[in-house]
């Protein structure tokens, strides 16, 4: 048994997500279902991160454990040929027994694209958030600045059941033309983390919350209508760090 290391993309519109799930077409699932027409048999796929519903990815990480007779050259090519026009193996190569992509990865950079203007390109719209009324992006900026922390991000997610204690090493908004793109880092993120970051960033912009009063937020400890969930289409996972 061989333990590889993939770095892929993908267009996560129409994927129910990451994680394999009965009946639902998942990114997981189309891997280890690539993997086992070459293999023979059943092979699982450990991502280092699970992506939602409709989010996308530059270079999500992953690992699996196979005895395979092809060559790296012979495999990397052999997948992307099975493997959907939507997901793309861009690197591949074999790792120590002990790597494991969710369990030693330092950090993941996620991005968030807003298209600030009143209509989005064909080339475009299935990866941002169109936002055609104006937004006060020097307010958002400031309030990007405050979720750089160590801290209870339970205001900021759907979670219910892991520790709430994230740490945050980047929050900034950069623009470029009309567009609004959002970028954060952290060891690890909650269920809809990023989404309602965003979301509340965009109350932020659009003048429904002063950036002050997400302090009070973190202090709640609880999710509320302030903090509302941005949709999936405009997020991707960058890149994983080890």
């Amino acid at each position: 048994m061989q333990n590889y290391k993939i770095v892929l993309s993908y267009d996560g519109t129409g994927f129910s997500g990451w994680q394999r799930q009965p009946e639902r077409r998942t990114i997981q699932g189309e891997l280890e279902s690539a993997l086992t027409k070459l293999a023979g048999k059943n092979v699982n796929v450990i991502g280092a991160g699970r992506t939602d519903a409709g989010v996308h990815a530059l270079g999500q990480t992953a690992n699996f454990k196979a005895a395979l007779r092809l060559g790296d050259a012979e495999l990397f090519k052999a997948l992307n040929a099975v493997l959907p026009e939507t997901i793309r193996i861009g690197t591949l190569e074999r790792v120590g027994p002990e790597f494991q992509a969710r369990r030693d990865a330092k950090s993941k950079i996620y991005r968030y694209r807003i298209w600030n203007a009143p209509q989005v390109g064909p080339f475009d719209v299935r990866y941002v958030l169109p936002w055609p009324n104006p937004l006060n992006v020097r307010r958002m900026r400031e309030a990007a600045k405050i979720f750089v922390r160590k801290g209870d991000f339970s205001a900021f997610s759907s979670n219910r059941e892991r520790d709430p204690v994230r740490t945050v090493s980047r929050s900034d908004i950069r623009t470029k033309g009309p567009e609004i793109i959002y970028t954060i880092q952290a060891a690890g993120f909650l269920r809809y983390m990023v989404r309602t970051i965003v979301g509340t960033l965009l109350e932020v912009g659009r003048g429904r919350l002063a950036a002050d009063e997400i302090e009070e937020l973190f202090a709640g400890g609880k999710r509320t209508l302030r903090s509302p969930t941005a949709p999936a289409k405009g997020l991707c996972l960058v890149r994983v760090e080890y």
